[in-house]
């Protein structure tokens, strides 16, 4: 029975697997598609409006986090997944029907909503199935899929320019609704704790438990700490994610249906071995020091510093790259160990509220950043804004190696 269950905790990461990959391919392949769309829809010619429309994804998912970290401590993370994938995917669909710039706007911001629902569950889920020493890697080969979502959203520039950007959304909109039905059958929730009959009697008790949550999160020292290094490389991490195709294109002078797979494909890829290694490495490591994690992820941040001066100064081939390969290495190291650091801190009746909270710190930065490289791209100092980012990681890694000081490998109740 217990081989049949340690079977079915990888089962679960293999499912939740794909619904990552179609997670970051939904949201990714608009940033390549920009070129194709806006023969269309004549407002994204403005790198400030595509700023705008890429901004307010990321604004609403933010500041959704919370609340759906609170609903997955709560409720059945089951369904809270599989409705989250099949609202997105219904958005991505509709989104190949748009023909003005407010629909898409509009469409933009659902999907920031149904999206914000995945992640915290979905962590949560996999951290619970996996107590042991597999849980970096667990998370690891989760986020694989995260990032090979993001190479192939690199390609949409490449489906658009051969057939056309409506079907495009079309194809991968009918793909993650189908799935969701998938899950319906296989995928199963297993809260390592138990809400009692009486913590369900009123909505009342239910607003109580939330806040205590929320007050026990907020009153612990480490935990801003985990959000001011979450947050902090999310401003470099999600300029790359949005403005790399962009910044090659420009620097290299290359056709966006080249420079989007290229450089999507490149840094993603880089995360992909970054995310395994790291969850390797943290999960050897932390057995022997329970700081293991944390200097793990400090490691992935360093490789950050360097690959920004060469994205952002470099102007060969060769020197963009590199920093690229060199980005994504590091920035998969630091990203697998967010959720098991979080784990050494907070008890698992508070993980995806955890969560939430620091994606509302990580995606605000993002949100932030994404609209201020827009308007740095109309300015022409896209590359010198790049590598001034590298500033904040430094001071990231200082809080981080002063401050957190965990007590054990596995919060518990």
């Amino acid at each position: 029975m217990q081989t049949k269950q340690k079977s079915y905790s990888w089962i679960v990461v293999g499912m939740l697997w794909l619904v990552a990959l179609l997670n970051y391919l939904d949201r990714q392949m608009l940033a390549t598609m920009k070129p194709s769309m806006m023969e269309d829809i004549t407002e994204l010619v403005s790198a400030a409006n595509f700023g705008r429309l890429m901004a307010i994804f990321l604004w609403i998912y933010a500041f959704m986090s919370p609340l759906s970290g609170i609903i997955a401590d709560r409720l059945n993370r089951k369904w809270l997944i599989v409705g989250s994938l099949f609202i997105w995917s219904s958005v991505t669909l509709l989104m190949g029907y748009s023909t003005t710039f407010n629909q898409l706007y509009a469409l933009r911001a659902i999907m920031g909503i149904s999206e914000a629902f995945y992640i915290p569950a979905a962590l949560s889920l996999i951290v619970d199935y996996h107590q042991g020493k597999t849980r970096s890697l667990a998370i690891g080969i989760h986020t694989t899929g995260i990032y090979l979502g993001q190479a192939l959203g690199g390609f949409g520039a490449t489906i658009a320019s051969n057939f056309s950007w409506q079907l495009t959304f079309h194809f991968f909109g009918l793909v993650g609704m189908i799935y969701a039905t998938f899950l319906i059958l296989f995928l199963k929730e297993n809260k390592a704790y138990t809400i009692t009959s009486e913590e369900k009697l009123s909505i009342r008790k239910e607003f109580s438990a939330a806040f205590k949550g929320l007050g026990i999160l907020l009153g612990n020292i480490s935990f801003w700490v985990l959000l001011f290094y979450f947050s902090a490389p999310s401003l470099p991490g999600w300029a790359t994610k949005n403005w790399a195709p962009t910044l090659f294109s420009e620097t290299l002078r290359m056709d966006m249906a080249q420079a989007g797979p290229l450089a999507t494909i490149t840094i993603a890829m880089a995360s992909f071995a970054g995310v395994l290694i790291g969850g390797i490495v943290s999960d050897r490591w932390v057995i022997r020091n329970l700081k293991g994690r944390i200097y793990t992820g400090v490691i992935g941040l360093a490789l950050t510093i360097p690959a920004l001066f060469l994205l952002g100064y470099g102007s060969g081939f060769v020197t963009i790259l590199c920093g690229a390969l060199c980005f994504g290495l590091g920035f998969g190291i630091f990203d697998v160990n967010n959720m098991p650091i979080l784990c050494q801190f907070v008890s698992p009746r508070y993980r995806a509220t955890g969560y939430g909270l620091m994606n509302l710190a990580g995606i605000s930065a993002g949100a932030f950043i994404t609209n201020f490289m827009g308007k740095s791209a109309d300015a022409g100092n896209l590359g010198k804004d790049f590598a001034l980012l590298s500033a904040i990681i430094v001071i990231a890694i200082i809080f981080q190696l002063t401050v957190l000081k965990p007590q054990t490998i596995n919060m518990t109740d």
